[in-house]
Parts: C-alpha cells; sequence; structure tokens
C-alpha cells in the first residue's frame, strides 16, 4: 500500500443511499471504492481508498448525497491506516481486484442502475415483479442488509429504468413497506465489481492455453546392432576390361612369331 495513502468511510442505514454515496465519491475524486460492509440492522458503509486530498473530497461529496437521502450514519478520514488494520479489516484496495476475478464478468455491466429498496420480502418479490412487466429491464439480483430491509437490483437503459422503478415503488407500497430508491445512469466500472450479481448473468474467464511445448521425457537410448560387412567381387568398368582383352591378344602373338621361326637346321643356307 502507498504510504501517502487515505481511507474514507460512510455510513448509511439504506443499501441504495450507500450504492449512490459510494457512486458519487467515485465521481467527484481520484479514489478506488474497496466495497460496502454490511453489520446488520440495516448499516452499510462505503470504503474508498486514494490520496489523502482525493478521499477528504470524496467522503464529504459521499456524506452530502446521504444526507439527500435522510440516511447519513456517519462518516470518517483515516490518512495513513497501519499495517495491522490492512490485515484485519476489509479496507485494502486489493480486495476489490481478487472479488471481481473470482466472481467473473457480468454480461449486465455498462447498463443503467436501479435499486429499489423495501421492508420485508414479500414487497421486494412484487416489487420485482412489476418492474420486470413494466418495462425492458433484468433482474441481476438482491441483496438483503438486515432489519428486514432487502434491495432489489435492475438492469436497462435509462428510460426503461425510471419506468420500472416507479412501478415498482407502489407495488411495494401496496404489498407492505417502500424504503428507499436509486437510478444511476451511467455507473462506473469500479462500482460495477461491487454490485450484487446472480451467478446466471455471469461468465467466468477461462484461462488462455498454454502456447509452449510440454516436455518429452527423452526415451533411453538403444544400441542399434550394425549389419556385418560382407565380401562382395568388384565389378570391372568396360572400358577396363576391354583394356585388359587388348593386352592379352599381344602377349600371345608374340610368342606365336618365336615358334613360326625356322630352326637352323630347317633354313637352307645353314652350314654344316
Amino acid at each position: 500500500m502507498m504510504t501517502d495513502s487515505a481511507l474514507g468511510l460512510v455510513c448509511t442505514r439504506s443499501f441504495p443511499a450507500v450504492v449512490g454515496t459510494a457512486d458519487m465519491m467515485l465521481k467527484s475524486a481520484g479514489v478506488t471504492l474497496v466495497g460496502y460492509e454490511k453489520i446488520g440492522s440495516g448499516y452499510c458503509t462505503a470504503i474508498v481508498r486514494g490520496k489523502t486530498a482525493d478521499v477528504r473530497l470524496a467522503v464529504e461529496e459521499g456524506a452530502k448525497t446521504a444526507e439527500q437521502f435522510g440516511q447519513l450514519v456517519s462518516k470518517m478520514v483515516l490518512p495513513r491506516p497501519l499495517p495491522n488494520l490492512e490485515v484485519i479489516f476489509p479496507i485494502g484496495t486489493h480486495l476489490a481486484q481478487m472479488q471481481q476475478e473470482q466472481r467473473g464478468y457480468s454480461r449486465l455491466s455498462n447498463q443503467s442502475l436501479g435499486l429499489l429498496e423495501t421492508r420485508g420480502f414479500p414487497a421486494l418479490v412484487g416489487a420485482a415483479d412489476a418492474m420486470l412487466k413494466a418495462a425492458d429491464v433484468q433482474l441481476a439480483g438482491y441483496e438483503k442488509i438486515g432489519d428486514g430491509l432487502c434491495t432489489a437490483v435492475i438492469r436497462g437503459s435509462v428510460a426503461n429504468v425510471a419506468v420500472a422503478v416507479e412501478a415498482g415503488m407502489f407495488e411495494a407500497e401496496r404489498i407492505g413497506e417502500f424504503s428507499a430508491v436509486m437510478v444511476i445512469p451511467r455507473p462506473l466500472e469500479d462500482l460495477e465489481h461491487t454490485l450484487p450479481v446472480a451467478e446466471c448473468w455471469l461468465e467466468k474467464v477461462e484461462p488462455l492455453p498454454i502456447l509452449m511445448p510440454k516436455r518429452r521425457q527423452r526415451e533411453k537410448e538403444h544400441l542399434l546392432a550394425l549389419p556385418e560387412l560382407e565380401k562382395t567381387p568388384l565389378r570391372l568398368q568396360q572400358s577396363q576390361q576391354e583394356s585388359l582383352e587388348l593386352e592379352i591378344p599381344q602377349e600371345e602373338t608374340v610368342e606365336e612369331e618365336v615358334q613360326r621361326q625356322p630352326s637352323p637346321r630347317e633354313n637352307p643356307d645353314y652350314l654344316d
């Protein structure tokens, strides 16, 4: 972690209010949203990290948004948190990255966000059904924060989300108790990582195959038996054979001439 980093926390008593607070903090300063901490009875805390000046600005803007909903409980800026806090509390920036890697990619990303909170589960189910039937939206998931408060999360275009949320509010009031509502036209990527999403909308990232060849085990080297050398007669070329044939008659002619010479007795000129 950076030595000059700071920690900012804003606590509310409504999940739509804490999501709207986190969205305002992200859009007002260069901070990173770590996530939410839910401790029951409707208490939710948005946690951001960044430089001290950015965190102070983000916390002030987030607190103003929570006050507009009447849900602000407390706020805090903590400069340079010690490593002991990093280990125990879920306040590290790496937690958001780990959560996104484990969860996978959502097919509903980059769409407008609508949150409707009720007190009681029957009112939540009725409101979700009314929202799906009123406009072209998708139910992404729901969140429970204790004290009977539960929130339905829908995704779609800005117009469809606005129409669906209005229909859900009337249905929640008819069945039970309506608590809070929030519409965010363009949620940032950091906010996307912290929103509840059902498993049916998630796509797991498959790792790329390793393109390097595997090491093959070397087979034991076997000595090959060479064939024995056989003595084969050399074949003379035709020119060599002809030269030999020409030399042999010359020797025979010389012997024949010697034999054909007359002896001294047969010579008439021979003198006794």
